[in-house]
Formats: structure tokens, sequence, C-alpha cells
């Protein structure tokens, strides 16, 4: 008797496990149900971005190497690596004491040269009264007027060697074509350089506030970039710094980088504040192609895709109902509904289930 009593214990233990257990099942499926997050429908805008990595590049004239025309030994070089330099600041400067000893032999040619042109003027208008009063010969007056023409000759030659001369004593001196600031320093003083064949860099120069944006769009979106349109883009140094940007120009040759096939587009920015940009610096970039005001929107992860269609799980009655949905232009977070929904209506967020509850 007792051996059936412990059997008969044993499968009530057993029953009440089990209707507990059922019973905390259905409370975990009830709670989970009221945490279900919902969103409702609403119109808003809508901006249909392409993301693209880049770098930031000086544009065109904003990197600038400077260099000597002329050979020689560099005296001066009083510039250095991160100086900024304004405009015809002098870079460097070269040995001049030769071309300052050529350039004052030809102001002495110069000098020689004017008196013998007011000798000449004087002869011939001595000869030109003579002759007016039948005194000299024609032939007289025309080899005073000769001898004048060859004078006058001979003075612009000289200083036409003069201006040369001063030209080139002026490439002595190295000076800054644009603003900007020392990237490299390529010579030292006491150097001797030599301008045969080219012209040796002496200092490259960058204009920090001429830089632009290349970014690498993938072939499969760059169909949807314009000139003209709007941009943004982030760098590593400020990452919480978003700058303005717009697409000025699409390269029509594409560069393979690996396997993918991707095409350059140039960004123009404006300069900000004092967040400094610096050449080669990655960038990321959002490019904004489609813009629409006034649509009703979803999030993106509200939808269901089953057999090529997309669906959402709509609130009716306190019941969720499966709904088949038309959408239009997407962002990176929300999609646009075109049919299927309207504005006002509760949907199920990251919905599990595709039939109605």
């Amino acid at each position: 008797m007792k051996h059936k009593y412990k059997w008969w214990s044993l499968i009530a233990i057993v029953l009440v496990a089990m209707t507990v257990k059922y019973s905390w099942s259905l409370a975990g499926q009830e709670l989970q149900q009221t945490k279900r997050e919902t969103a409702r429908l609403g119109l808003g805008s809508l901006t249909e971005k392409v993301i693209a990595t880049g770098v930031i590049r000086p544009m065109t004239g904003a990197e600038v190497n400077v260099g000597s025309r002329i050979s020689g030994t560099v005296v001066s070089l009083p510039v250095q690596v991160g100086d900024k330099v304004e405009v015809n600041q002098l870079l460097a400067e070269l040995e001049r004491t030769a071309l300052e000893a050529a350039a004052d032999q030809v102001r002495a040619d110069v000098a020689l040269a004017e008196p013998r042109v007011a000798l000449a003027e004087s002869v011939l208008q001595r000869r030109q009264r003579l002759a007016d009063k039948g005194l000299a010969s024609d032939e007289d007056l025309d080899t005073a007027e000769r001898d004048l023409a060859v004078a006058r000759a001979q003075l612009r030659a000289s200083k036409a060697r003069l201006y040369s001369a001063e030209i080139v004593l002026g490439y002595t001196e190295i000076r800054a074509p644009i603003s900007g600031v020392v990237a490299a320093v390529a010579t030292r003083e006491g150097e001797t350089v030599a301008a045969d064949y080219s012209a040796p860099t002496f200092v490259t120069i960058i204009d920090l506030d001429r830089l632009e944006v290349l970014a690498y769009v993938d072939e499969t979106d760059i169909g949807r970039v314009e000139v003209g349109q709007t941009a943004s883009f982030t760098v590593d140094t400020y990452p919480d710094m978003e700058f303005e940007a717009r697409v000025t120009a699409i390269q029509p040759r594409a560069e393979l980088q690996g396997s993918v096939v991707n095409y350059v587009v140039r960004l123009d920015f404006e300069p900000e504040g004092d967040f400094i940009l610096r050449p080669e610096m990655t960038a990321h970039v959002q490019l904004v192609v489609n813009e629409r005001e006034d649509a009703l929107t979803a999030p993106r992860n509200a939808l269901i895709r089953r057999d090529g269609r997309q669906f959402v799980m709509l609130e009716r009655n306190g019941e969720w109902v499966e709904s088949g949905v038309t959408t239009g232009w997407r962002s990176e977070s929300r999609v646009e509904i075109l049919s299927g929904a309207r504005e006002g209506d509760v949907i199920q967020m990251n919905p599990t289930r595709s039939t109605s509850e």
C-alpha cells in the first residue's frame, strides 16, 4: 500500500511541475507581446544617400614646387617645414656676386652709349643747319643721320642686356608664388644647385585653404551621382564634426581597386573655422542623391521580405495583420511607403512572424 502511495505522489509532483512550466511559458509569451516595439507611420522628409570613402587632396595649383631657374650656391634658406608663408615672401637666396658684376658691366655700357647718342644728335643738328644754308653736302647729312641711328641702336642693345642681367640677378631670390604652408624643403644652405636641364625644387608649398575631396564611388551607385549635388563628410581627426561639400566633377575614367570598379567624384568644400584639414586625410563621404518632402515613411527594420514581395505587420483592433506594401525611395534607416499602409497606422518593428496573430 505504501509503495502504491509513493507512485501516486510522484505522478502528482510531475503534473504540478508541468503545469507551472506551461503557465510560465504563457506568461513569457504575453510579456514578449506586451514588450513588442512599435512605430506609428507619419509624413516626413526622406533623404537618399550614397556612401563612399575618399581622400583629401590639394586642388590643381594649390600645391606648388618652388625651385631655381639658375645654377648657384644657396646662401640663405630662412624657412622650414610647417612655416606659414605669404605671397612674394623670400624662401631662399643664391650667391649673386658674379651676376652683380655682370650687371655692373652692362650698366657701364649703357653709361657709355648714352653720351654717344647725345653727341650724334648734336652733330646731326649742326649739319642740318649748315645744309639749310648750303654749307654742308647731302653726304655729310646722311653720315650724321647714320651715326645717330647706330648710336641709338647701341644704346637700346645695352639697355636690353642690362634688363636681361637684372632679370637673371632677380633669380637669385626665390620667393613664394602663393600663400600657404611649407610642406617640404629639398635643399640646404651651402649646397650648390644646377639648373642646366630642369629647375631644382627648393621648397614645396601647399595652400590648405584650397583642398578638395576625391570620393571613390562604386559603379553600382555612380549613375545616381550628378554635378551640383550636396554632400557631407567626416574625418577621423574630428569624428564629431561634419563638413558640408558639393559635387563639382565626375571623372569619366574608372579606377580599378582590386576587383572593385570605382569612379572618382570631386567634392569642393569651404574650410570650417579652426578645424584644419590636411592632404591625404581619409574622408567618410555621404552624397545626397535624392530628397523628398512629406513622404510616408517607415523604419526599414519594419519590413518583411518574402517571395520578392514586401510586407509590414499592422495593428488592427488589437491584433497584428500582415499587409503587403509598395516601397519607393530609401535612406539609410527609413523607406518610403507608397501603398499598403496609411498615415497613423501602427506597425511592428523587427517582426518575427509573417502571418496574422
